[in-house]
């Protein structure tokens, strides 16, 4: 993801460098757990945890050669562990050490965007409860309806955001997994207490049956609950830009001192930050169609999902963070023209009360056909 839509805490998540320190912890935890087994040396398990950070540059310049990233960084850790370097990825797949610090990471990001959520939901109950008595026109079709209040409005939105934190909770859960089962899930090489030790030890959930890999249908499912919470933005987003056009004018986003709308025209307070979240909510369905498209992977795994990943899961974490710290601040900011709501109820000269009339017709003996035509 561009620097323009990274903030730092999440960005900080999927650092190369986090990325790296991950690879050394479940390489460092196997080996504690080889050495429970009485198999690798006290002092190999030593030897790895005394490794430095791994450099990046000598990383990536390993790659060149081996065209491998993981078997680079296992070169490099080796080269810098002396005696008992031997012993490092012992019994161990590529896939063991990537998936398992991507749960890791994964788990660290939804944790942080359940923070956000919480965030949002306190701005949204507190907008709601503060014009839960704001008379309103109600717009179907974008026609006039019947009256509401901006608070009911608002309330369907903090209930929203509330059930996508209990989505967020469960795929949280379901993605936060490792495994430390060898090439193929078979623990031909490695035995489950040494992928429990790991995984306990990182804080992570096992995947109970693996193939080569943890299975991608969680990726997918984390990637529809992002979807989901940017389709919700997009919706919050879309009327907030409707109720700030200049024919309505009941609520806008907030303006800063300094701040321009238009290069040209002075005038100009465009819904900018609302329009932005409309179109990062796009992208998030597009990954979220990517993520499904690389559970079906043949036989115990290939790696056609590997480039995808690569892009989708991060920028999916961070394009749905920076949307939601966007939006919680627009909320939070949002200038609600309660005049002018009662304004434009006026200007229906009654036409929103159409259907009390109707059914006082009803009641007084008019067929309904009749009782509406006359209406």
């Amino acid at each position: 993801m561009i620097p323009r839509y990274s903030l730092p805490e999440m960005a900080a998540i999927w650092s190369e460098p986090r990325k790296l320190e991950l690879w050394r912890q479940v390489e460092i935890a196997a080996l504690e757990g080889w050495n429970a087994l009485g198999v690798v040396p006290t002092e190999a398990v030593e030897a790895a945890r005394s490794t430095p950070e791994v450099d990046a540059d000598e990383w990536k310049a390993r790659e060149e050669i081996t065209h491998h990233d993981l078997a680079a960084f296992v070169d490099v850790m080796s080269a810098s562990a002396g005696d008992g370097a031997e012993w490092i990825h012992y019994g161990l797949t590529s896939s063991d050490v990537v998936d398992t610090s991507q749960g890791v990471m994964l788990g660290d990001a939804a944790a942080l965007l359940q923070r956000r959520l919480e965030a949002l939901f306190a701005a949204v109950k507190a907008k709601a409860v503060e014009h839960k008595d704001t008379p309103m026109v109600g717009r179907t079709h974008g026609i006039w309806a019947e009256p509401t209040t901006f608070g009911l409005k608002l309330a369907t939105w903090a209930f929203e955001v509330d059930r996508h934190r209990q989505r967020l909770s469960a795929a949280r859960e379901r993605v936060a997994v490792g495994k430390i089962s060898g090439a193929v899930g078979t623990y031909a090489h490695v035995p489950p207490s040494v992928e429990e030790h790991v995984c306990t030890s990182l804080g992570i959930g096992i995947e109970p049956a693996s193939s080569q890999i943890v299975q991608r249908d969680r990726h997918a499912e984390f990637l529809a609950v992002i979807a989901g919470i940017g389709a919700t933005l997009e919706r919050f987003a879309t009327e907030i830009r409707h109720l700030q056009r200049s024919e309505v004018g009941e609520a806008r986003e907030p303006f800063a001192a300094g701040q321009k709308g238009s290069s040209a025209m002075p005038h100009k307070r465009n819904p900018i930050r609302t329009e932005n979240v409309t179109g990062l909510a796009r992208l998030l369905r597009a990954y979220a169609g990517a993520g499904f498209e690389d559970v079906a992977l043949w036989h115990e795994r290939d790696i056609s999902h590997s480039s995808v990943e690569r892009v989708a899961l991060p920028d999916a974490c961070l394009a749905c963070d920076f949307s939601l710290v966007r939006m919680t601040k627009v909320i939070e900011g949002l200038v609600v023209d309660t005049k002018r709501m009662q304004e434009n109820l006026e200007a229906t000269r009654g036409l929103v009360y159409s259907q009390a009339v109707l059914l006082a017709l009803v009641t007084a003996g008019h067929s309904r056909d009749e009782a509406y035509r006359l209406v």
